[in-house]
């Protein structure tokens, strides 16, 4: 790894914590005079921008730093922090405007906490519990979900409790793998 901490993968994920609070914001804080002259369907519409350029900054944070040699410790710990913060932000907004399914994000969550400390804990001992296929395949679906539910389109709900049994299998493996180590 190498030690410059700031760099351009490091600096979208900054952006990407930076974008997850006022996509929030606009989910949640319809009624705020600033936005007065707003259409109703404005605010899924920046929302899900936001959501989508955020989305796309995930992917190109962890391709450039892997590409061009910039993963650094920092970077290990910003990236995750941001998918958490984006995937929190988007679920706390569509359970605010009952577009979400509370215990879906409650299970989600709770998988999502849990596994963060598992894996410092992890880390305190030594250990290595690396991401799994599973486990960037459910990031993948959480997201798709958010979207279609800030969008409001078809099947979101169901996406979403795709989300929850991919989440869950996905925890089962990172816990699996700790006592393995």
């Amino acid at each position: 790894m190498k030690n410059k901490a700031l760099n351009l993968p490091n600096a979208l994920a900054l952006f990407r914590i930076a974008l997850a609070p006022l996509m929030l914001w606009i989910l949640i804080d319809r009624n705020n005079p600033i936005f007065d002259s707003w259409h109703p369907s404005w605010f899924d519409y920046f929302a899900g921008l936001i959501f989508v350029i955020a989305s796309v900054t995930d992917f190109f944070d962890g391709f450039i730093a892997r590409a061009w040699d910039q993963m650094t410790k920092l970077g290990g710990i910003l990236d995750p922090l941001a998918d958490k913060m984006l995937v929190l932000a988007g679920f706390l907004g569509l359970i605010v405007i009952d577009r979400a399914s509370a215990m879906a994000v409650f299970l989600i969550l709770s998988r999502e906490f849990f596994i963060t400390g598992l894996r410092v804990v992890a880390v305190s001992e030594g250990k290595n519990v690396a991401s799994t296929m599973a486990g960037k395949i459910k990031t993948v679906v959480q997201m798709i979900a958010i979207g279609f539910l800030i969008m409001q389109w078809p099947y979101g709900t169901e996406l979403l409790w795709f989300a929850v049994i991919l989440t869950l299998y996905s925890g089962y493996e990172y816990i699996r793998d700790y006592f393995k180590n």
